[in-house]
């Protein structure tokens, strides 16, 4: 079966049964070529519902949670999005097809210069890299960016690290699993002037969030 077909059946079979009915996140769904993003001895699972392995001991998640988690973002047109954990890569081409930028962090420089070949490869022009400690946003980095509209953020953390909330504008949404490191609650704030909203939603495992505000070394 081609990988077109496989795509549209992964889209029919665990997206839109499971709840996922934002047109736009189908859509980038739909599009975006999974089965580059990851080794060729997995290729043959590309559209499975399930987290592939990929280098440096971290995975490539479920299509299913990164379309949760995307939809919980409510993602606009026009957003300016931190990504924390670029990884494959993957979730960062979701991303750029829904979003004005992307602004991806990953702490492994490997990962992050075979997904940016990859998507260079597939003509995304509106993706900010960095290599770094993803607990910290995107301080100190070029090009400058200190607010962002949505923060996704792809590894589990003990708490929610206070620089991300920082960089989040007045009325923005941070989708982040939180809780030990085997398995977490999915929570997204919404900062407020004020408290700031925070709902805690679905059980979730993801690979550890390391760094200064989160797990250590």
């Amino acid at each position: 079966m081609r990988f077109e077909d496989q795509r549209k059946l992964m889209i029919e079979r665990h997206l839109i049964p499971r709840g996922i009915n934002n047109t736009a996140v189908l859509y980038a769904f739909s599009k975006v070529p999974r089965e580059l993003f990851i080794d060729e001895k997995w290729k043959e699972h590309a559209y499975q519902d399930h987290p592939l392995q990929i280098e440096c001991k971290q995975t490539i998640s479920q299509p299913f949670i990164i379309a949760y988690m995307m939809q919980l973002a409510d993602l606009q047109a026009e957003d300016i999005v931190l990504e924390i954990g670029t990884g494959s890569g993957y979730q960062t081409a979701l991303l750029s097809e829904l979003c004005k930028e992307v602004y991806t962090v990953e702490r492994y420089s490997e990962l992050s210069i075979s997904a940016r070949k990859v998507l260079r490869s597939l003509n995304y022009d509106n993706i900010f890299y960095k290599v770094g400690d993803g607990t910290k946003g995107w301080e100190n980095s070029i090009p400058p960016k200190s607010e962002f509209d949505k923060i996704i953020v792809c590894a589990g953390s003990p708490t929610i690290p206070e620089p991300l909330i920082s960089q989040l504008k007045i009325g923005g949404k941070l989708v982040i699993p939180v809780g030990s490191a085997i398995s977490q609650r999915m929570i997204v704030l919404t900062r407020q002037e004020k408290e700031n909203i925070i709902e805690e939603l679905a059980f979730c495992t993801f690979v550890p969030l390391v760094g200064q505000e989160a797990w250590k070394e």
